[in-house]
């Protein structure tokens, strides 16, 4: 059986654009005993600061127009009370969300955030930085709040990472009863990030957490987080009802069409072969 521990870093002030986000940790950190890392830590990032870090703020004025930059693919929208229509997307990274990510919480007034341009990479330097510093094995996970199909509410899951495995894969090992399991693969990524979430909270200041105890997930080769993603050839659910109910729609009048014209066109081969006196 596993132990393992969370805890919030303190400290870490008010991130900038142009900040130096692993001094920052590094330095509360550091400012206190209790918060010390040990060897096989792995450390949760809110995306927030790393995306602040990187300037990736906009006027909200913009909002609209940030979403349709970062958005590859619409899956489902749904017009609101409000008259607005909200939209769950595919962003260029590859994560199914609303609204692309673009998020106006936790940030200056009149201002909204895009997600990290490369959180696997925000991750790594991250990571490089404070195993330098201090001279430990760490991993890093940036992580980021997403709704979940079929479910209600939110939880924290990986969107980037160095240095930690996010995905178990236990096909062919034994379950407790001594059988095979099949397609069983854990994702351990996002179970760091939603346990890491708990300690750090939404609104309390808090954008770090320490998860300790999951050393024998640390992997300074494991892939990021694009690895938790599904292939969209094996995608069941990759299009919104009403959505697939368009296509649908547009898929059978498409038939009804050709149908339609195979009928005429087997009608006129009809006339022009019969002589015209036998013509109906």
């Amino acid at each position: 059986m596993t132990r393992f521990t969370v805890f919030a870093i303190r400290g870490v002030p008010e991130v900038v654009p142009g900040a130096d986000l692993a001094a920052l940790i590094g330095d509360a950190i550091a400012a206190d005993p209790e918060q010390a890392l040990a060897d096989g830590d792995v450390l949760a990032v809110t995306s927030k600061v790393v995306s602040k870090a990187e300037g990736r703020t906009a006027p909200a004025a913009d909002r609209d127009r940030v979403i349709a930059e970062e958005t590859v693919r619409v899956v489902a929208e749904r017009p609101t009370p409000d008259g607005r229509v909200t939209r769950i997307v595919e962003n260029r990274l590859g994560i199914v969300g609303a609204a692309a990510g673009v998020d106006a919480s936790n940030t200056a007034d009149g201002t909204v955030l895009r997600l990290p341009e490369d959180p696997d990479a925000s991750a790594r330097r991250i990571r490089t930085a404070l195993e330098a510093r201090f001279g430990l094995r760490l991993g890093v996970v940036v992580t980021d709040t997403l709704g979940r199909a079929w479910r209600t509410g939110q939880t924290d899951v990986a969107i980037g990472a160095s240095g930690v495995r996010l995905l178990v894969d236990l096909a062919g090992t034994l379950d407790a009863s001594g059988r095979p399991l099949g397609v069983t693969a854990p994702a351990v990524g996002d179970e760091i990030a939603a346990a890491a979430d708990l300690a750090k909270g939404k609104a309390t200041g808090l954008p770090v957490a320490v998860v300790r105890g999951l050393g024998h997930l640390l992997d300074a080769d494991a892939p990021g987080a694009r690895v938790l993603q599904y292939p969209a050839e094996r995608d069941w659910f990759r299009r919104g009802s009403a959505e697939a109910h368009r296509d649908g729609y547009e898929a059978g009048l498409a038939a009804a069409a050709a149908a339609a014209a195979a009928e005429q066109a087997q009608q006129t081969r009809t006339h022009r072969i019969l002589p015209p006196t036998e013509v109906p």
